[in-house]
């Protein structure tokens, strides 16, 4: 019952954020004027962090003041939205305009990028900082007037007043001009062709303008860390808002590819299984050379006739893409996000796992098997009948028995424990033989035309089983010498004619073509063993209570039976 419920509100979930989407895709528009408001947007979830822990800049809070401007305006787009979804989310949208208000009244618009090089708070602010900057920045004009009385008062046309950072401010004259220096003045420096000196006056005035920039600094940043800490009381709705962002921009940016690429709404079910037509990779397509199509199929799976597909072809037929097509589909349906199919309805699943590829983990003593069995371990214990898996290859790191033991017990183990849906992409031939066994097992392969020598594949996944890999003529492809290819297909001859090594003396040679007898001490393998139809059949006939005209019958029907094998 809980996962019944589970399931209920995950299919509700994932159908608001659909109609929200539809509204995008429908509405080239809206989602134009809103992909346009939230490209001005950055990250707010980093702005408020780097905020809240007093480590933002007074660049980043106009940053944020920037953003929160644009809400009013996402805020108005969605208000007239079709879907319930976008209209409540333009409700939770919250403009917050003391923020914006304090951070514009505090921040000038464009600030240095450090305190150590003032004019940060905007001008109006603070009273006390202005008056600091009043007499900070009148020094100019204070010195060009001691200047020039000074020049009256002595006669000394060449005096002038000045500031440097070793000896603050001084007036300098000429040595020519030494004996007009009034008595009052203080030498403080000799240089080579002129004194300098100071008055009480000029020391009183620098002593202030010092007073006035240090007291501008510090006032400055306490201003500032006042404004950052009443921004950062904010965060909650702050960081609600960036939610609320971060799904619109899913939303738009999952609507414009779907407009772009012809996506379909998928139908989200509670029902366990699959069914897609004239499904595509997602990415695949876009990759594809210019006027190369990309070969849609379809998939259908559920745990009572289709549970798990079994699929061979020949390498570069498009097994893989196939697998991951169907796990890509299935992931993008249940975000909500339109589907690369026709059409498409997906029941909700709990997993999707898989094992493909190969890789090692040397460092930690793991060969390729071993991870390979890692993974396959880690679906076989955790899966259920609600995921899906996606299996590419198993088996092939070991000999080539083992690997098929292995598969075969797998493949059967899912069907039976774990009933979970399934894509199996093998070249193990031998596993078809579980679509005769299992009634959930089915056979399908990825169909290919010979042409001569060479194959030509078709990328189309039907109903049957490849009964080879075209593994050389795949190698003959690459580009591997003629040579090579020519002794592999000669090999691989012999190993047909079970010769079980690679050379055939003229003996064997002269044997090819001519019919072998069975020899008696050989026992079938269990890939061998195909009368278990038959056996089957046997076992149910009851000896006992049949009539002679029925037991003729029996007989010629299994006859028949055989006849088909």
């Amino acid at each position: 019952a809980a996962r019944q419920i589970r399931r209920d509100i995950v299919c509700a979930a994932v159908v608001r954020r659909q109609d929200a989407i539809s509204d995008f895709t429908a509405s080239e528009p809206l989602r134009r004027v809103v992909r346009d408001d939230l490209a001005t947007i950055g990250d707010l979830e980093r702005l408020m962090g780097r905020i809240a822990t007093g480590r933002a800049t007074r660049r980043e809070l106009n940053q944020l003041r920037i953003f929160l401007e644009v809400v009013p305006s996402l805020t108005e787009h969605l208000a007239g939205a079709a879907s319930g979804t976008l209209t409540s989310l333009s409700k939770e949208l919250d403009p917050l305009p003391e923020v914006i208000r304090t951070i514009k009244t505090a921040v000038a618009d464009d600030p240095p990028a450090t305190l150590a090089e003032g004019g940060v708070i905007r001008g109006g602010y603070s009273a006390e900082l202005d008056e600091l900057r009043t007499l900070a920045h009148s020094g100019k004009e204070w010195i060009a007037r001691l200047q020039q009385s000074e020049r009256q008062r002595t006669g000394i046309s060449s005096l002038k007043v000045g500031y440097n950072n070793v000896f603050g401010y001084y007036i300098e004259v000429t040595n020519t001009h030494r004996e007009k220096v009034p008595q009052e003045y203080i030498r403080k420096q000799t240089l080579t062709n002129a004194e300098r000196y100071v008055t009480p006056e000029l020391k009183e005035y620098e002593d202030r303008i010092l007073h006035a920039e240090e007291r501008i600094h510090a006032l400055e940043k306490e201003l500032f860390e006042t404004v950052r800490a009443s921004v950062s009381e904010h965060a909650g709705s702050v960081l609600k808002n960036a939610e609320l962002i971060a799904s619109l921009d899913c939303f738009t940016s999952l609507a414009e590819v779907a407009a772009q690429r012809r996506y379909v709404r998928p139908t989200i079910t509670e029902e366990n299984r699959i069914r897609i037509r004239q499904g595509r990779h997602p990415v695949i397509e876009t990759l594809l050379p210019p006027g190369e199509a990309y070969t849609p199929n379809d998939a259908d799976l559920d745990t009572h006739e289709s549970q798990i597909l079994v699929i061979t072809g020949p390498n570069m037929s498009g097994k893989s893409s196939y697998l991951r097509q169907v796990g890509l589909i299935v992931l993008l349906a249940q975000i909500g996000s339109p589907v690369p199919a026709e059409e498409a309805e997906i029941g909700i699943v709990d997993r999707i796992y898989t094992r493909v590829g190969a890789s090692d983990n040397i460092a930690s003593g793991e060969s390729t098997f071993l991870v390979e069995m890692h993974e396959a371990a880690h679906i076989a214990n955790t899966a259920t009948e609600r995921s899906l898996i996606l299996l590419d290859e198993v088996g092939r790191g070991t000999s080539t028995f083992d690997g098929i033991s292995i598969a075969w017990a797998l493949t059967e183990y899912l069907h039976e424990k774990v009933r979970a849906k399934t894509l199996f992409a093998t070249h193990y031939h031998e596993l078809n033989g579980l679509a005769s066994l299992y009634a959930r097992i089915k056979n399908f392969k990825v169909d290919v035309r010979e042409y001569a020598d060479k194959v030509i594949f078709l990328h189309k996944v039907i109903p049957g089983f490849a009964d080879h890999s075209y593994g050389i003529q795949v190698a003959q492809m690459a580009g591997l010498p003629r040579e090579v290819t020519d002794r592999a297909t000669e090999i691989l001859h012999n190993l047909e004619q079970t010769e079980l090594s690679p050379n055939a003396d003229a003996a064997q040679r002269s044997l090819r073509g001519k019919k072998r007898e069975p020899d008696p001490t050989v026992q079938l393998t269990l890939f061998e063993l195909q009368d278990d139809e038959i056996r089957k059949a046997l076992k149910e006939v009851d000896v006992e209570r049949l009539t002679p005209l029925q037991a003729l019958e029996k007989l010629a029907e299994l006859k028949k039976l055989l006849g088909r094998r």
